[in-house]
């Protein structure tokens, strides 16, 4: 991470989609996807797909402060997703499909719970938010070829 930029982690589903929703984001200085949360060292994607890893698929963003705000990067969280179905997002079910937030500070932190909890007052959802917001553990870079893995394959993104 360069000077003037911050890390933020994002699980919500399969990080294709999710990593292209943050791409189209002005600020976003880097997106990488991986895999955080669970028990086993440097994971590969086989291992988190089909052994209990308890791994998320993340989305690791970098960004400028100055140009996109935490908050902002919430935002798109939120939207490309559905944070109320337990370790599932549509088709893809299992834990590494769950919904969760890593975050990096206590500033983070409070961003997170704030923004989850002003979700829930205002009843978005139908359902109760399930997205677990804890401390970054260590991050995993997923295998090159899941990078940017929509974009390389000229396929359709999620539009926020």
């Amino acid at each position: 991470m360069g000077s003037g930029s911050e890390i933020a982690y994002f699980a919500a589903g399969c990080f294709w989609g999710v990593e292209a929703a943050f791409r189209q984001v002005d600020g976003v200085l880097e997106t990488t996807v991986g895999y955080q949360g669970g028990h086993t060292i440097n994971p590969t994607y086989e291992q988190v797909c089909y052994e209990d890893t308890m791994h998320a698929e993340v989305v690791a963003v970098r960004f400028d402060p100055s140009r996109v705000s935490y908050e902002e990067l919430l935002q798109v969280f939120w939207k490309c997703h559905d944070p109320t179905t337990l370790n599932r997002q549509g088709p893809d079910i299992g834990t590494q499909y769950r919904s969760a937030i890593f975050y990096t500070s206590s500033e983070q932190k409070r961003a997170a719970e704030s923004s989850k909890a002003e979700l829930e007052r205002l009843k978005v959802y139908a359902r109760p938010i399930v997205t677990e917001i804890t401390e970054a553990p260590d991050f995993f870079q997923a295998e090159e070829y899941h990078q940017q893995y929509l974009e390389k394959r000229g396929m359709a993104t999620c539009r926020i």
